[in-house]
């Protein structure tokens, strides 16, 4: 039998695959433990700083698999389904990046936009699929869209089921990059392998920094900051960053 999730670890760069393409990579029970499983794996994996996330065939996720009937209450599925796959990405130390070519529609958009950073083929769409089954956006899509557009652009999209091109979803800072679809797997590699070379330690208290912004205070980020900071200059990697400075070479972080 075909897995429905695919996981492959090359050095720093770790490869997850939706792997569903008859049904559009919709989330079934076993594509999401696949997904719990995937993540803890990663997470173990000490050189990994940098996920792909990316789906196989004509698109990257069509939400969640509707043949599977909404269990009731569904708030049962978001919460033990759902929730610790989105909160494991958002709260890990690795940097995920969602590879998104045709369309990231309902949930599977919610786990694109929930990435740290996302890529975008020419021809790919964010699609909030939910108005037209009479539902609001879950997953955290409510949050990711106020947080990305401001509530008056949110609210459009949510009321209207609006399919975001490419082009504006860059525009409107939902994702950071659009390509040719031929050249969208080359172009998201080269972007993991940049990140890939710089310092883990750094990445991820950026990562982490990022994502308690919201509601926080001027004040409070400046001792957020500073605490990552005061961690970060006592590491070797720093330590390493230091001295290639002072020797004109090139650093190797170690991420210690």
């Amino acid at each position: 039998m075909t897995e429905p999730l695919l996981c492959e670890i090359d050095g720093a760069i770790a490869r997850v695959t939706l792997n569903r393409p008859e049904a559009f990579n919709a989330m079934d029970k076993g594509l999401r433990d696949g997904f719990k499983e995937a993540i803890a794996r990663i997470h173990a994996a000490r050189d990994v700083g940098v996920v792909i996330l990316s789906g196989n065939g004509r698109g990257f996720s069509a939400g969640t698999d509707l043949k599977e009937g909404l269990v009731s209450p569904i708030s049962m599925l978001l919460e033990q389904e759902y929730r610790p796959i989105l909160a494991a990405i958002s709260g890990s130390p690795k940097i995920w990046i969602a590879q998104v070519h045709g369309s990231a529609a309902g949930i599977g958009a919610a786990v694109a936009m929930n990435c740290d950073l996302m890529t975008m083929a020419e021809d790919a769409t964010i699609y909030m699929a939910f108005a037209a089954i009479g539902l609001v956006p879950d997953g955290g899509n409510t949050w990711l869209l106020h947080r990305g557009l401001g509530y008056k652009r949110a609210m459009q999209a949510i009321l209207e089921g609006r399919k975001f091109p490419a082009e504006d979803a860059v525009a409107l800072g939902l994702a950071n990059a659009a390509h040719p679809a031929e050249k969208l797997a080359e172009e998201t590699t080269a972007l993991a392998n940049r990140i890939a070379a710089g310092a883990p330690l750094a990445a991820a208290a950026a990562k982490r920094l990022l994502r308690q912004m919201d509601g926080m205070s001027y004040e409070a980020s400046i001792s957020a900051e500073a605490r990552e900071q005061t961690d970060l200059a006592e590491s070797e990697d720093c330590r390493e960053a230091v001295q290639a400075f002072i020797e004109k070479r090139k650093p190797t972080f170690r991420g210690k």
